[in-house]
């Protein structure tokens, strides 16, 4: 369940309870014309909070009061877990997906319900602690697509696919905030008619939002005057609301002067894109028997750091050096930009989460008690990426694993435990790399890649991937970056013309002790990418030019 909401938008007038019924009525009318209109299915899109309750229990009275011969079209409802979602909401989601589906069939309702969750790869701790990817920022938004709109949008798309197009019905409502007002009076532009709007992103897809001009109020009103038809107390989700919110309260409102319940936010409780957990932090301080959340919400708020540069690579995720310019306190600066998580620290967040996960199980009400952070199919698929890809071959997980929760890791995965290389072929590379991290990396590289090939009949690029390792990791920190530097003076100088400029920085880089000296026997041709000059008078000796042989391997 994911809701952000913000004040009411203060050009809407309130209305009457008597205005909100007659809108009710217009409205379950418009839903039954559009119901019958055609045979295009629905996707009814819902995160059980107040708004998408809505509009499903809409939906729901509207079609059930249609004769049983009219009620031919699927509703397929769609939810997205995104298995970091609240615990306390994600126990609310199941149970009323579970009483919509028993409702829906005992109804003879053409109700479809399911459960949506994001493939094994974008799972959140995968990407986090597989592949290392920082927490999530603004200006790094990797997980909401990987968790939300895929998993939606494949199901959809294999909906179009099946009948060619389709309708999504959804609870936005324009006093959510005024950038979605924004965005909504956009779409209004293309409408086929009364709302119902393209998707841009799906196509043969149409958007159909009912509640879109209604107010915090007019949906707390429905839902509490309105009976739920499927069984689940409207009730239990108003207290939710309530307890979510710092002063506890959640009063409908009257006047102008009354706060609306809706401006808590409940969606992943790893969420480092807002600035606080104001639910869960509410939840806690109002509930003793939430108190068992605390350990996720010391976890959220460790992930939520101004600057992790320390924790994390100073290469991207693929190896490679990228600069950026920074400016801060009036200091202009070419820094790095920093890359996934370091060994150690994917290493300290799988162990700070088991530690979460064993201790909630202890002290979590016993309908919570089986409560999973973290899948056995994620860790395998954790341990996968970094036996496989980033070749760290020590095998730590299984150990973390058993450390903290005390019995031995059970991998789902055929052949996992299966390896030449491990814990002891490791602990003798970090005795003879000594403090040198990027030689044991290295090192670590080229053994696990020839361990990799070994079995295949035809090695075929095992000399261009023995050539990346040394690429990514021969060089160390202070080295890589002064490289990265003068690939970025070196480019910046042809593209200028600056044909001077590209001979002494191409003098410099080969100026070094592990080069042969400087002669004027062979011309030397200075590549730049996108460059506008391409000097050739420059020249050396019989050594050729640099590779990571006689860079690492000096005579």
């Amino acid at each position: 369940m994911t809701t952000a909401q913000q004040p009411e938008n203060k050009v809407q007038q309130a209305r009457t309870v008597a205005e909100l019924v007659d809108s009710i009525q217009a409205l379950t009318t418009e839903i039954q014309e559009l119901y019958c209109l055609d045979e295009i299915p629905w996707v009814l899109g819902v995160s059980w909070g107040k708004d998408s309750s809505t509009v499903l229990q809409l939906v729901w009275n509207a079609i059930a009061t249609l004769p049983p011969e009219k009620r031919t079209k699927t509703v397929y409802v769609i939810t997205t877990d995104t298995q970091v979602e609240n615990p306390v909401v994600s126990a609310w989601v199941r149970k009323s997906l579970q009483n919509l589906k028993v409702a829906a069939k005992k109804q003879e309702m053409p109700i479809d319900p399911h459960l949506l969750q994001p493939a094994i790869e974008d799972t959140f701790w995968v990407n986090l602690i597989g592949k290392g990817y920082p927490a999530p920022r603004n200006q790094f938004r990797w997980c909401t697509p990987r968790l939300k709109i895929n998993p939606a949008n494949q199901f959809i798309r294999e909906i179009v696919r099946a009948n060619g197009e389709t309708i999504l019905v959804l609870g936005t409502r324009k006093a959510e905030s005024s950038k979605r007002a924004a965005t909504m009076k956009k779409h209004q532009v293309d409408r086929v008619r009364d709302r119902l709007s393209p998707n841009a992103s799906l196509p043969n897809s149409l958007i159909y939002t009912p509640i879109e001009d209604w107010s915090n109020n007019d949906v707390w009103i429905y839902l509490n005057q309105w009976d739920n038809p499927w069984g689940q107390s409207n009730k239990e989700l108003f207290a939710m609301y309530r307890g979510a919110t710092a002063d506890n309260e959640c009063p409908l409102v009257v006047d102008t002067s009354t706060p609306s319940c809706g401006d808590s936010r409940f969606g992943c409780w790893v969420c480092t894109l807002v600035n606080k957990d104001k639910s869960m932090e509410a939840m806690i301080q109002n509930d003793e028997e939430k108190e068992w959340m605390q350990p996720l919400l010391d976890i959220r708020n460790e992930l939520d750091i101004k600057d992790d540069r320390e924790k994390r690579d100073f290469r991207r995720i693929w190896g490679d050096v990228q600069l950026f310019e920074r400016n801060k306190d009036g200091k202009h600066s070419v820094e790095p930009i920093p890359g996934p998580y370091t060994k150690y620290w994917r290493e300290y967040w799988l162990r700070r989460l088991l530690e979460a996960q064993t201790k909630t199980r202890r002290t979590a009400p016993e309908n919570m008690r089986d409560i999973t952070l973290i899948t056995l199919e994620e860790m395998s698929e954790i341990r996968r990426i970094w036996l496989e890809e980033k070749h760290e071959f020590d095998d730590s997980l299984p150990r973390i694993y058993q450390e903290v929760t005390g019995e031995e890791f059970q991998d789902p995965r055929p052949g996992a435990d299966y390896s030449l290389l491990g814990r002891d072929e490791w602990a003798v590379l970090e005795e003879i790399c000594a403090d040198d991290s990027m030689h044991l990396e290295l090192m670590a590289k080229l053994l696990d890649t020839e361990r990799q090939f070994r079995k295949m009949s035809r090695r075929v690029g095992i000399y261009d991937t023995l050539e990346k390792c040394f690429a990514t990791s021969s060089r160390s920190k202070d080295e890589a970056v002064k490289n990265a530097h003068l690939k970025r003076d070196l480019k910046t100088a042809a593209e200028q013309g600056d044909i001077e400029k590209v001979k002494q920085l191409t003098l410099a880089d080969f100026a070094t002790p592990d080069t042969q000296a400087m002669s004027n026997d062979k011309p030397l041709r200075v590549y730049a990418p996108d460059a506008k000059v391409d000097a050739t008078n420059l020249t050396k000796s019989d050594a050729e030019t640099k590779t990571w042989g006689n860079m690492k391997f000096k005579k």
